[in-house]
């Protein structure tokens, strides 16, 4: 999954607005490593604003916090982008409240998300299948789906839009925030990546459940189905989810291919180091190693701390500033 999955670096929703100022047009900064040949099929997804200035960069963030949300349903806000175990935990039961399981690995790590969903999950969680959402038209993996194809999938899920959704992973911070970012693109900013997922959750002893109710999979099965249905264009179930599509959201191919003449977006790429000066091979075949010109690397991992949950926001501006400070 490109770019160390998208928006998984969501670091810099936590960043506190810059003190410098700013210009008057500000541009944003995108994470990606892998662009597709077709119009918005793009391995990237902003992170937060970047302002170019002859001295350097100016950094603010795309949302003025630096707190995990409180624990109140009232109160969460949708500019924070990641809330605690113990929150889900305490609104786990409120009606209007959806847990996804979006975990997905790499296929050098042979584990299988589906299988590890039905022997352990946060109790009521739903299956989201990060391959099987996806663009049905290219051979290029888990690729931003049509408007269409995402309402009927999210349909059959069950959620809405009047729905919270919470979205973890196995391993911490990884494909969840992926999945976190395809529900911001279509209009849904009610998400909300669980911090550290369902190991930190484990940890903390709170309880999971270690068997799928037939229902779970049923709706994970519909959402595959929905997916087939509107590629090959037949009619699907009703639609209780309705998207609004956020162009800003997305590069095209063009645009990122435009800019590496115009520099006038500083591309971050948040895969290794390695990975990013192509000495290590790429974990699927066919995928070139290297990166796209005149991108800057800050590997998503230096941004995590033991537990994979999210450093603090004061830590993370001062890494983040430290690794920018390299490029200029």
């Amino acid at each position: 999954m490109a770019s160390a999955l998208f928006a998984r670096t969501l670091f810099a929703h936590r960043f506190f607005q810059s003190s410098l100022p700013l210009t008057s047009k500000p541009t944003q900064l995108f994470l990606s490593s892998f662009l597709s040949r077709r119009p918005y099929h793009l391995w990237a997804a902003p992170a937060y604003l970047v302002h170019k200035k002859n001295s350097g960069f100016v950094f603010c963030a795309s949302s003025l916090t630096g707190s995990k949300a409180s624990l109140s349903t009232q109160s969460i806000s949708t500019n924070e982008p990641v809330v605690s175990v113990e929150w889900l935990h305490a609104n786990l039961r409120e009606p209007d409240m959806k847990v996804l399981d979006a975990s997905w690995y790499m296929p050098n790590e042979q584990r299988n998300p589906l299988q590890e969903y039905q022997v352990a999950h946060i109790p009521g969680a739903l299956f989201f299948d990060v391959d099987g959402i996806s663009d049905q038209t290219t051979n290029l993996p888990h690729m931003l789906p049509s408007e269409q194809a995402f309402a009927a999938a999210v349909s059959a899920l069950g959620i809405q839009n009047k729905d919270g959704v919470v979205v973890y992973d196995g391993k911490g911070i990884f494909s969840a925030a992926r999945v976190w970012w395809m529900f911001r693109v279509f209009g849904h900013d009610r998400i909300w990546v669980l911090d550290g997922g369902l190991p930190r959750w484990r940890a903390s002893g709170f309880d999971v459940e270690s068997s799928a109710s037939g229902d779970a999979i049923l709706k994970a099965s519909a959402a595959s189905e929905a997916i087939e249905k509107v590629y090959n264009g037949q009619a699907v179930g009703s639609i209780t989810f309705r998207t609004m599509f956020q162009p800003h959201l997305v590069w095209t191919l063009e645009q990122v291919k435009g800019n590496i003449e115009d520099k006038t977006h500083q591309h971050i790429d948040a895969r290794s180091k390695d990975r990013f000066d192509g000495v290590a091979p790429e974990p699927r075949k066919g995928i070139r190693s290297g990166h796209v010109p005149g991108s800057k690397c800050i590997p998503f991992a230096q941004m995590l701390d033991g537990s994979r949950t999210l450093l603090p926001a004061d830590e993370l501006k001062k890494r983040f500033d430290q690794a920018v400070s390299l490029y200029i």
